[in-house]
């Protein structure tokens, strides 16, 4: 079912620069006593250069800012997002990437898709795209790399759909060579597998720290270690579950506080998008209010902070607010998921991420870049 989010139509999506002032405008506007202290985020659209569908995005800091997309395409700026250079791995022209993870304006790292297994590649970049070497071509008939993540630059893994009841995971330990993991992963349920929407269906913390979520099994899934990936443990979430649904992406503040959502791919069943909070480490979850999108949703993103931040507001507000992205519509929730705001005029995106809360990218078709601060 990964795949089938391969063939989603693309959605023509046109803004004008004086439709988002006047949608900034008058969002900032609204009654204060109405809103109380909630502050509404601001969005800008960058150009990013090229009309290919963008689905993953990965900021390494509030300059420097991956994303990647169709055709064997990738973005790069060292400049917030104001200009953009886009490029095209060799040998990668007609292959999906479905995930990009960024270490500097260097180094980066690549995960395709495609029609056969050997589609389903690592490449990596430490010349800022000017050539990429293919560190993890797969094999495995049947295995379907969908996303990727790290704990440092050289510390990651890569998570497949089951094959034959096993996940064929990977792990770098260099940065540079995978191997499998597949025996330490948890058996998989009758037809479980995970979405390859955003890069966001993995999520790292920390050093150790890391959660899965699943799909397409009678029952949604999280798959959680604390040591590396060595053991792993499953736990069940309340996200609607079938063969064209489940949990599609998953985001952890710290190593207690965290955030799934997901929903249905069949358009005959497009109120399912949902997002469900753990507080203690993903072994069990609530559902939240109904965000008010409709399908699934493809990614979401706390506005994290990273690095040192003085201000009151970082502390005490800004690191519970969560952003998701879906071609159903956007939306924000600055309580993690009690109350939710719709992000008026973004449709079509597929991926959001966030190096602070004054520097967040949403990304998604025909190369529409939004720029979200806080």
């Amino acid at each position: 079912m990964s795949r089938a989010l391969g063939v989603l139509r693309n959605s023509a999506i046109g803004f004008t620069f004086a439709f988002v002032f006047a949608i900034t405008l008058a969002l900032h506007s609204l009654s204060g006593a109405a809103l109380g202290q909630t502050r509404f985020p601001k969005l800008t659209p960058q150009n990013s250069g090229t009309s290919e569908g963008l689905i993953a995005v990965s900021p390494v800091n509030a300059k420097v800012v991956w994303a990647a997309g169709r055709h064997g395409t990738f973005l790069v700026t060292t400049d917030g997002g104001n200009t953009w250079r886009s490029g095209q791995v060799n040998g990668a022209e007609w292959l999906q990437f479905r995930g990009v993870r960024a270490v500097s304006a260097n180094v980066a790292y690549l995960l395709s898709i495609g029609n056969a297994p050997g589609n389903f590649r690592i490449y990596k970049t430490e010349d800022g795209g000017s050539t990429w070497t293919m560190q993890f071509r797969n094999e495995l008939a049947g295995a379907f790399y969908d996303c990727f993540a790290f704990w440092t630059p050289t510390r990651g893994i890569a998570h497949s759909d089951s094959v034959n009841g096993v996940f064929p995971d990977l792990r770098t330990e260099d940065g540079t060579t995978w191997q499998s993991i597949a025996n330490n992963m948890p058996p998989a349920l009758p037809g479980e597998f995970s979405f390859s929407s955003s890069d966001t269906c993995v999520a790292t913390q920390g050093q150790e720290n890391a959660w899965i979520a699943t799909g397409g099994a009678a029952i949604a899934r999280i798959l959680a270690t604390t040591d590396g990936g060595d053991t792993w443990n499953a736990y069940d979430t309340p996200i609607v579950s079938s063969s064209s649904a489940g949990a599609f992406t998953v985001d952890f503040r710290d190593a207690s506080n965290g955030i799934v959502g997901g929903g249905d791919l069949d358009p005959g069943d497009p109120n399912q998008a949902r997002t469900a909070a753990s507080t203690d480490g993903g072994q069990t979850w609530t559902l939240t209010s109904a965000p008010p999108v409709t399908g699934a949703i493809f990614g979401l993103s706390y506005a994290r902070q990273i690095g040192p931040c003085n201000r009151p507001i970082c502390q005490e507000t800004l690191r519970y607010v969560v952003v998701t992205a879906n071609t159903g519509g956007a939306a924000w929730t600055p309580d993690e998921g009690t109350t939710w705001y719709v992000l008026p005029g973004v449709t079509g995106e597929w991926a959001v991420a966030f190096a602070t809360p004054a520097a967040g990218w949403l990304v998604g078709e025909n190369g529409v870049i939004w720029k979200i601060a806080f």
